[in-house]
């Protein structure tokens, strides 16, 4: 469904470097990082926005930058709200969108926003933030995308709408013929809902895997001071240190019998955070 190798795009003050990852057709790909890492500077060289200096972007078996205009016909694409123009009315909004698909679904994008609560004689203006994200995904999804790319979709959502669009994204998955790239910070989202997980920190590539891997594949790890010696140390991806004691996060392959703490299963939270702040003193 999506292949990139090497990926290098290259700025005044940032250079994005080799990304490389697969998303299987039927998947659904969480792509974490703190704000500033290089997610959305990807996300622009997946859908076209960008040009990208090295690497090579494979959709659908076909090369990005020979074949865009037909590739893009069957990806979605959201980022945040949707605030183009705003005195226009959501139906004629999807009219104008629909100009440029030609699987556009008039019929399909009326009843997403019938499933979001969107009014389609509102204006755009008229809308919540959360009704423009709302309205945003909607688009995305109204032209029976097989690629649907993300990018903070949950941002502005209160928890209520966020379970919603996380329901709707697994039922998405259901029908088959589909991949999904999810971009957030909220970590929490991925747990419930995706398969693999790609995470990048300054432009570098950190983990790439199936989230189980990635999750059984860490411990979260607890003890004394006393207890963190250097051996451990050296061996901790990273660490917070209290006056009392330490909790760090460490490869469940160089963890020893012999090392003297408790340990438990990290989320991605986790994961993410002891990657980025190697060591933290409280």
């Amino acid at each position: 469904m999506l292949k990139v190798e090497n990926l290098r795009k290259k700025y005044h003050s940032f250079l994005l470097d080799g990304i490389s990852f697969i998303l299987p057709e039927g998947y659904i790909l969480g792509f974490i990082g703190q704000n500033g890492a290089g997610k959305s500077t990807t996300i622009k060289c997946l859908t076209g926005v960008n040009s990208y200096d090295e690497g090579e972007i494979s959709v659908f078996g076909k090369d990005l930058r020979t074949n865009s205009l037909d590739i893009l016909q069957d990806v979605g694409f959201s980022s945040g709200a949707m605030d183009c123009y705003p005195n226009e009315k959501v139906e004629k909004i999807g009219k104008v969108y629909g100009m440029f698909f030609k699987k556009y679904d008039e019929k399909r994008f009326l009843r997403l926003c019938e499933t979001f609560h969107i009014d389609p004689s509102k204006k755009v203006r008229e809308l919540s933030q959360g009704m423009k994200v709302k309205l945003g995904i909607a688009l995305a999804l109204s032209h029976d995308a097989k690629l649907i790319i993300l990018d903070e979709p949950t941002s502005g959502l209160d928890p209520v709408a966020r379970e919603e669009l996380l329901d709707l994204l697994q039922k998405i998955m259901e029908q088959g013929n589909r991949s999904i790239l999810f971009s957030t910070h909220v970590t929490s989202d991925l747990d419930k809902c995706a398969d693999y997980i790609l995470f990048i920190d300054d432009g570098k590539q950190i983990l790439f895997d199936t989230k189980d891997n990635i999750i059984d594949g860490h411990a979260l790890i607890r003890g004394k001071k006393d207890a963190l010696t250097g051996s451990l140390k050296e061996r901790l991806i990273g660490q917070k240190i209290t006056p009392v004691g330490f909790t760090g996060l460490i490869k469940r392959e160089d963890l020893f019998d012999s090392d003297d703490v408790e340990t438990s299963v990290p989320t991605l939270e986790d994961i993410m955070v002891y990657y980025v702040k190697e060591e933290i003193v409280l």
